[in-house]
């Protein structure tokens, strides 16, 4: 961060804080709400449970970074036959400062089905093209110059030669030249605290790190937030922030937490969706796999809506881990691993969950309930990937099934069963929303169609709960379009 910004952010915060706007969250959609208002001339104050860590704190994709920036180092689990494990960032920037930056807009059917079933106002395609135009230049979404790793364009060459649809997805990168046009470039991941963070601190925000709202409560025309700062300069930790308008950004999984333990439940937390995903290690006979590799770009997309297959992160601590389904080949990690990728098949899941408060308990209770057809549709996704990385060159595949045999052969994808068991399968998610979905519909909907919590006055949702329902694809773009539009809606009302 800039020495100029530093006075920007608030180390040592009083016990009592006013300010006009208050955004509570520091992701995609907290990061651009708090940036376009302070740009606007508004008194902000963005407020973040985590730490204020710079990117290159750690290394990507490390155990370091698992400590610093992931919610419970990562492990937090769905409620529910399977259980679900899921990932959260926790520091300033969210989910931007850790995942793997590939980018999509949304697509036009699913836009199409929000404005159908949710009554959603102003969310054609045409609608969002100049948010979704902006924002890319803004996080410079690109496409890799140079070659992909080589465990993408394992899983591209096995689509190929199946004849399935494959296909580079951009990310929000700035790319260094590579000095061969057969090196993999190198290149750095457009988070938050790389741009918008920055813009907000410079146009006048304020930053509260290590502060977690507990409630907020509404007292004539203003809102009490209150939270604790850690480490704190008064007894308890205990804050109060006073402010005109809230923003709530803390994700599909607190944001709806937060609203439920300040009283507002109406469609609140009734309806997380999420993408399900099962993984697979894939053991080559060359190497593709290195220290440095980065994320890979490739996605099939040739079963979608359905299904997509797409390669994961690959560095060793995330080998060892997948490989704790099967822990009887835990030393061909160790021996290995530059042979070895991570790839998944992602359904776009037809099951909903809740989200509820319990008393005494620092995290919310997450229920989520997968459907018969979706354990179908990952068992046929699974079996399908396999096919794809047997016709890649694959020399032994290890599903993310607990105890599940090791794979060797296209025979050997007669032992997958049809439908995957509730029991053995270990499924996980980087991908979650709809806890409070945008819309007119206020039978099903939690917030009007520009975000504004129904029922109450300058009270806003800002990130992925707003989505109505499951996108299919990455969501960080349809969050920071969304973000953009209704900010942009909020300040022609000022």
């Amino acid at each position: 961060m800039p020495e100029c910004l530093s006075h920007k952010v608030i180390t040592n915060p009083q016990q009592h804080i006013q300010c006009e706007i208050a955004v509570v969250g520091s992701g995609p959609g907290g990061s651009i709400t708090a940036c376009l208002l302070a740009e606007a001339g508004c008194d902000v104050l963005l407020i973040e449970e985590g730490s204020y860590l710079p990117l290159e704190s750690c290394t990507p994709f490390s155990l370091d970074e698992m400590v610093q920036k992931y919610r419970n180092s990562g492990l937090t689990v769905t409620m529910g036959s399977p259980k679900i494990q899921y990932a959260e960032g926790q520091c300033v920037g969210g989910g931007s400062e850790v995942n793997s930056g590939l980018y999509y807009r949304t697509p036009a059917d699913i836009l199409e089905k929000w404005r159908r079933e949710f009554e959603v106002e102003a969310l054609n395609q045409q609608d969002l093209l100049p948010h979704f135009e902006v924002c890319e230049q803004d996080v410079n979404v690109c496409y890799m110059p140079g070659k992909p790793p080589a465990a993408s364009l394992k899983l591209h060459e096995g689509a190929i030669y199946l004849g399935w649809k494959s296909i580079e997805v951009p990310r929000w990168f700035r790319y260094e030249e590579p000095a061969k046009p057969t090196d993999v470039p190198k290149g750095t991941r457009q988070s938050m605290t790389k741009t918008f963070i920055p813009r907000a601190l410079q146009a006048g925000c304020q930053l509260l790190a290590n502060t977690k709202v507990q409630s907020i409560r509404q007292e004539g025309k203003k809102w009490l937030v209150k939270g604790y700062h850690s480490p704190s300069n008064f007894p308890s930790g205990s804050l109060e922030i006073e402010a005109e308008t809230v923003f709530i950004a803390c994700g599909a999984v607190h944001t709806p937490a937060l609203l439920r333990r300040s009283g507002i439940t109406h469609n609140i937390g009734n309806s997380l969706q999420m993408h399900p995903t099962v993984k697979v290690i894939a053991q080559f006979p060359d190497q593709l796999n290195s220290a440095d590799m980065g994320v890979p770009v490739h996605q099939v997309k040739e079963f979608a809506p359905k299904f997509s297959f797409g390669c994961s992160i690959s560095s060793v601590p995330y080998l060892a881990l997948g490989m704790n389904d099967h822990p009887q080949y835990l030393h061909e990690v160790n021996q290995h691993w530059q042979e070895m990728a991570i790839y998944y098949a992602m359904i776009t899941g037809s099951g909903c969950g809740t989200v509820r408060c319990l008393p005494g308990y620092r995290d919310p209770l997450v229920r989520y309930r997968i459907t018969d057809e979706d354990m179908k549709n990952l068992s046929e996704g699974l079996q399908q990937l396999c096919l794809l990385l047997f016709e890649a060159g694959a020399i032994a595949l290890y599903p993310s099934i607990t105890n599940g045999s090791r794979l060797t052969h296209y025979m050997d994808l007669k032992q997958l069963p049809d439908s995957l068991s509730r029991k053995l399968t270990n499924l996980m998610t980087i991908h979650l929303f709809s806890s409070c979905p945008m819309g007119e519909n206020k039978t099903i909907c939690a917030t009007d169609s520009f975000g504004k919590v129904h029922g109450f006055k300058n009270l806003y949702v800002a990130d992925a709960s707003l989505l109505c329902t499951a996108p299919g694809v990455n969501p960080q773009g349809s969050i920071m379009a969304i973000a953009r539009r209704n900010v942009l809606k909020f300040l022609t009302k000022l």
